[in-house]
Formats: C-alpha cells, structure tokens, sequence
C-alpha cells in the first residue's frame, strides 16, 4: 500500500493541507467537551461565577477574610480600596447604581489581572472566604460556638459574662481573643472545613463568592445568563470552525483520491503498452481490465477516506487521551485503555478472518470477468453448437463462487458495528456508573464527568472509525499488491541504454541469421536456424503448412519478441540494439487478424499518422482496393466504424487493416496472411497494384495460397519451424517436395 501512497508526491500540497486542517478539526473537536463542562459547572452550578475572589467585595467582608490567613498584604495588593472620598460625583453615582451598597460601606474592586494572577489570588483566598462565610452563617456560627464554649470555657471566660458572649458574633469573639488562642482556635476551624468540605473547597468558596455579590445588591442571575450566552456563542464559533475544516478536507481528499485514480490508470495503461506477449501470457486480458477499473476504484475509494479516518481518528484518540489526563480525574482513565482494548481485539479477530477471503474475492471477480467476456466474445460459436445451458452453468458456477466469498466477507463485517456499538454503549455505562459514586463523594463534578463522557466517545469513535475503514483496507491492500504486480513487471523486451542508428546504405535489408526462438516458459524451440534476406525492390513469401511458424518468423521482425538465438539484421543493425519506436516506424505491419478501432474508416486509415493528407489517404486505400466499398457508403470515409470494426466484412476488415499500413509509407511492408479472406479477383488487383506501387520497398508475405506468391522474386518454404525449400516458385517445383506438395493441393497443372 505504502508504494501506491509514493504516486500522491504530485499533490503533497493538498496533502499536508489537509493534515492541517485536521489538526485544527481534532483541536476544535477536542475542546467543545471542555465548554459543556464549563456550562455544567461554571455556568449551571457555580451561577456563572468563574473565579472565587470576587470582582468587588465589602471592607468589612475584606477585613474577616484577613483575619484567617497570613498572606493579607499579597490578598490586598489585588484589590482598590474605593471611597467616596476618592471619587468624584458622577463615578460615585455609577458605582452606586452598580454596587447598592457601596452608599453604606466602602468596597475593595480587584484590579485587572491577567490569568496567573486570577489563580494565585483564588488558591490564597478560598479557604479564608469560606471561613469567614461560616463564620457569618448563623447555624455554623453557634454551631461552632457552642464547641468552643464547652472545649475553652477559661479562655471565653475571660471575655465577660457567657450571656453576653452567647450574643456576640463567632468573628468578634475571635478578634477579643488573645494573638495566640485566636490562632489555635483558626487552626481547629480550619481543620473542622478540611474534614468535612475536603475537595469540595472551591465548589462551596463559588457559594460565598455569590452570596457577597447578593449582599452588594449585584445581579447575580445576569452574572449567570452572560456566561452561559458567551460560552455558548463561543461554543457555535467552534463548532462553525469544525465544520468549514471537515467540508474543505473532504473536498482536497476528493480531488486528491481522484488524482490519485487517474495518475494510477495513466501508470497502469502506459505499463500495458510495454508489454509483450510474454507480459500478456502472464496476466489475462481480463485480469488487466479489472486492476484498472476495479482494483484502483478500491483504492480510490480508499484514499477519499483515508485521511477522514486513518489520520484523523489517532489525532483523535491520542489527543483526547492527553485531554482526559490533563483536564478529568485520571483514576477513571483506566476506562478508556479497557474500551480501546475492546475495540482493536475486535477489529483484529475479524481482519484475521476476513483478510484471506478479500484476496480471493479480487481473483474471483477476475474469474467472472474472464468468463463474461470469453461468453460475450464468442456468442456466435455458442449459438452454432447449442451450448448455451453448458456458459451460462459456467457463469453460475463463477458468479456463485463470488457472490459466496461477498456474502461471507459481509457477515464477518456486519458483525463489527453491533459489537462496537455495545463496546461503545457499554462504557457509557460504565462511566456514568463509576463517575456518578466520584460525584456523590466529592471528588468529580458533573460537569466534569460530562466532558469526561465525550472525551471517552470521541476516543472509541475515533477507533470505531479505524474499524470502518478496515472493512476497505483489506480489499484496497489486495488491490494495491495486484496494481503493483503490473507496476513493477519489466517488459522483457525493452531499449538498451546505448541504441544504435540504422545504416542508410542497408535501407530496407531484412536478414535472418541463423535465427532460433522457442516461447517463454516452452520445452522446444519454435524456430530453427532460420536464415534468409529480404531486400528492397523485392518480394520475399514464406508459405508453410499450418502451425511450421511462419506468423512466429514476421513477429520477430517488429520485435514482438526477441530471438533467442543467431541475430535478426534490420537496415544492417541487430533488432535489439535500436529504439523499438525508431524500428516501428519504418515497418508497416497487417496483422493475421484485421483489427479495426471504434472511429471512422478515415481515423482507421489515418492511425499511424493522423496529420497525413486526404490524398495519401485516397491513394492507401485504391492501393488496398477498398475504395469501391468505401465510396459507396452514404459518408464515404466518414462512415462510422463500429467497436472491433464489427459493421464491416473479414474482406472489408482486411483491406482497411492494409491501407493503413501503406497509408504511413514505410520502408518494409509486413503481410501475416492478410489476404485469407479477400476473393480471388480483389486479391490478384490488390498484389498488381503492391507491385506497381512499392517498388524500392522490402515486402515480405506470409501466406496460405500459391496463387498469393507464385510470382514472389524468393519464397521460403517452412515446415515444423525449419526452413526446408528456399528459391522461386519454378526453383522449388523442382526441388521442394513440400511446395510442391502444397501447390499441387491448390492448383491444376496448366495453372502451375
């Protein structure tokens, strides 16, 4: 899969934008959990009160608070003392519209702070606030009184008469007290709050906070419905911010996935085109056509969710892991490892299972394309012998065989979602559970354990997402090994790093040099020192019972394939050591089969040089004798030639398939028995015309009739791969027993 990712080097761009942009997706979607937990706690519970040292607080509310600790001078230094006297009338007038109060008693306003600030004031003042809120709570206050009447009864003795102490406040008869006793006795209320607020400190300082606001006349339900409204909006900017991230990522992964698709098929066809039959033998034509449609599809598909899924989902996970440690109590943090355990062994007992069957369902849809096709092509024959129940048992058999493999791998796959989704529900559960026993001790506030929840889901749907993208790895993992199998094949016939140029003294000169060749992966060879030479102005015919190699002895020639013994000369120079392109363009080459191209007869004659002129055109098809067909169609040589040419004849097929290897003007003119399906009138034209209009050429013919090549100027005589006659027609009659044998089987004695 890695050497498939290597061909997206082109948009790397796109590429690290969209890891960009799912950083800043993960960041936005990592802190929303944080905000609900602010809006629990914050804004719900705490009335939107956020830090515990109040923005304004009475002097002498200021003046208790001192009193229980022993950083006064660092307290004071975050606060203003405002009188009227400081002030003029109209700030005065303000601040008594804003502070009620403030007409009765002088107050202390923090000053700006920064953070830091904010929350090093609050770690100093929330245990004194909160014993100075006890201390003028009237139930605590006697409470605690009365504990001190009964424990120190010498100590509150000395203050006066007990009925007049019972009637004091908790605060002055701590302030009447000696320096030391009053310090003990601080000592033990602070114990006393230790033991029974433990880590409900700050939840209960917000309490006094709140209530010295209410006793400065200050709004506290706006307090509240400010921070909610502001968090809030924060909230919707956030998520605004997630969402422009996710619809930019998934449009850069579309294109990127679609680039990816298009540089894969350009690769794989180009690769095709090296090949040489050698190749072809090795991977089927419908093999070929499903690794570049089928198999890159898959990995497109692939890719337009990868970063989605594969690099989102860690960001994810990873980043909401940190966040549960830095921002929850992590002695629940144990809850997540056991749900992320829960979802991999999952993910992997049905990647085991699942894995072996993707690898067979790709050769499975190669079976059904081969089948299809083989069917499909050979239509005409099946009709012919009445085999139609025979394919379509055998397209069953095949469409059976990979409609199982889907069912299967489906199952195991539909079983995933269900167990994820119970893994997913289950610790729900299992977090409301543990976290509702923290809450109901103290240790962990709702709102936290919201967050906590929707840390713990984005982590598991993080994974989740993985497992939903193992379902296409595998398959697009197969895909990805079959695409590179075709990447990675070298043509067995290719260029030589040095080439060499054609000698123009030699044009045109075709020598076979003691010429052997036998198939790939063959036992025997096909061709036996075969020797002869062609030269320009001349006609050389090799004729030969069926399957003695005359097809193999012109495909070496172009360079189909490579001898693998003796030399074959073209224009003076080893076939191997120039440019197969440089070679092909000076031989024009008609295949045994006419093969035509979905177009029009001027697209086909044109072919090997769209830019020719209509002239030359005309001139290759009078040469091939098509122009009577041609010119009686309604468009002429605009007519519509259909896929494979299959609205015209074998003869039509044929005789276009000559004209466009004439219509290039090449130097040597190969014919692989390219006149088997022409009569014997249009042939006898046909070879009167080639020998009037390619005189200085090198034509050489492969054929199955005499009547072709009785007046070839060499006829080489071919039997079981070895040359066996070699001469004119009159030469071999006399010395050839198999032309002879040949020609005698086709032609009356007066013909001959």
């Amino acid at each position: 899969m890695l050497k498939i990712l290597k061909h997206l080097k082109k948009t790397w761009i796109s590429v690290v934008i969209i890891i960009l942009l799912l950083c800043l997706q993960a960041w936005t979607d990592l802190t929303l959990p944080d905000y609900t937990s602010k809006i629990v706690n914050t804004g719900i519970q705490a009335g939107g009160i956020e830090y515990i040292a109040p923005q304004v607080i009475r002097k002498s509310q200021m003046d208790n608070l001192l009193i229980f600790t022993e950083d006064d001078e660092e307290i004071l230094n975050f606060y203003t003392l405002i009188t009227k006297d400081n002030l003029s009338e109209s700030e005065y007038n303000n601040l008594k519209e804003k502070y009620p109060i403030f007409k009765d008693e002088n107050l202390y306003e923090l000053k700006k702070l920064n953070k830091n600030d904010k929350e090093r004031l609050d770690e100093i003042i929330t245990k004194p606030f909160i014993v100075s809120y006890f201390m003028q709570n009237k139930e605590t206050s006697n409470e605690i009184k009365e504990q001190m009447m009964q424990n120190a009864v010498g100590t509150l003795g000395t203050l006066g008469d007990p009925q007049i102490i019972s009637n004091m406040s908790l605060i002055d008869i701590i302030k009447n007290m000696p320096q030391e006793q009053s310090e003990q006795i601080v000592k033990e209320i602070n114990k006393q709050i230790d033991d029974k607020l433990g880590t409900m400190l700050s939840q209960v300082a917000v309490q006094a906070t709140k209530a010295e606001y209410t006793a400065i006349g200050v709004n506290t339900d706006n307090i509240q419905n400010k921070y909610i409204l502001m968090t809030g909006l924060q909230m919707i900017g956030i998520a605004l911010i997630s969402m422009c991230a996710a619809v930019t990522i998934m449009f850069l992964s579309s294109r990127v996935a679609a680039y990816l698709g298009r540089t894969l098929r350009d690769k794989v066809f180009k690769k095709v085109l090296q090949f040489t039959r050698k190749e072809f033998s090795e991977f089927s034509t419908a093999s070929l056509i499903t690794r570049n449609t089928n198999d890159i599809q898959q990995i497109q598909m692939l890719i337009a969710m990868l970063f989605r899924t594969v690099v989102y989902a860690p960001i994810m996970g990873i980043g909401g892991f940190l966040r549960v440690l830095a921002n929850s109590n992590n002695s629940m943090a144990w809850v997540i490892g056991f749900a992320i355990v829960c979802v991999i062994s999952i993910v992997l007992i049905l990647f085991i299972i699942s894995m072996p069957k993707f690898k067979k369902l790709q050769d499975l849809i190669d079976k059904l394309n081969l089948v299809s096709r083989e069917i499909l092509t050979g239509l005409p024959v099946i009709r012919a012998f009445n085999t139609e129940k025979r394919e379509e048992d055998r397209f069953e058999k095949a469409n059976k065989d990979l409609m199982d493999t889907n069912i299967f791998v489906n199952r195991a796959m539909s079983i995933m979602m269900p167990a994820l989704m119970f893994v997913m529900n289950g610790v729900m559960l299992l977090i409301i559970w543990v976290g509702g026993h923290k809450v109901d001790e103290g240790v962990l506030q709702v709102g936290n354990m919201m967050a906590f929840i929707q840390y713990t889901m984005q982590i598991v749907i993080s994974f989740l997402m993985i497992s939903m993208i193992s379902i296409m790895l595998p398959r697009a993992a197969v895909s990805a090994k079959r695409i590179n199998e075709v990447l990675e094949t070298e043509p067995s016939i290719k260029d030589k790093e040095q080439t060499k140029e054609f000698i123009e003294e030699k044009k045109g000169y075709v020598e076979f040099k003691n010429v052997s060749f036998r198939y790939p992966d063959a036992d025997t060879e096909i061709l036996q020192d075969i020797t002869f030479t062609a030269k320009p102005g001349e006609t050389t015919a090799l004729i030969g019972s069926t399957g003695s190699g005359k097809s193999t002895v012109v495909n070496l020639i172009p360079r189909f394939y490579d001898v693998t013994g003796g030399e074959l000369l073209i224009n003076g120079v080893n076939v191997k050591d120039v440019p197969q392109k440089e070679l092909r363009k000076r031989i024009g080459f008609v295949p045994q089969k006419g093969i035509l191209f979905s177009g029009t007869i001027e697209s086909n004659i044109k072919y090997g040089n769209i830019n020719m002129s209509e002239e030359q055109m005309k001139k290759a098809a009078e040469i091939a004798q098509a122009t009577d067909f041609i010119e009686r169609k309604e468009k002429g040589y605009k007519s519509e030639i259909a896929q494979g040419g299959n609205n015209v004849s074998g003869g039509q097929k044929q005789r276009l398939s000559i004209a466009r290897a004439l219509a290039i003007d090449p130097e040597i003119i190969v014919f692989d028995d390219s006149f088997s399906a022409l009569d014997f009138k249009t042939d006898s034209k046909l070879r009167e015309e080639l020998a009037k209009q390619t005189k200085g050429k090198t034509v050489i013919i492969v054929a199955q009739r005499i009547s072709t090549i009785l007046n070839a100027n060499q006829i080489i005589v071919l039997d079981e791969g070895k040359i066996v006659g070699k001469g004119t027609h009159k030469e071999l009659m006399k010395n050839c027993e198999e032309y002879k044998e040949i020609a005698m089987s086709q032609l009356s004695e007066e013909e001959l």
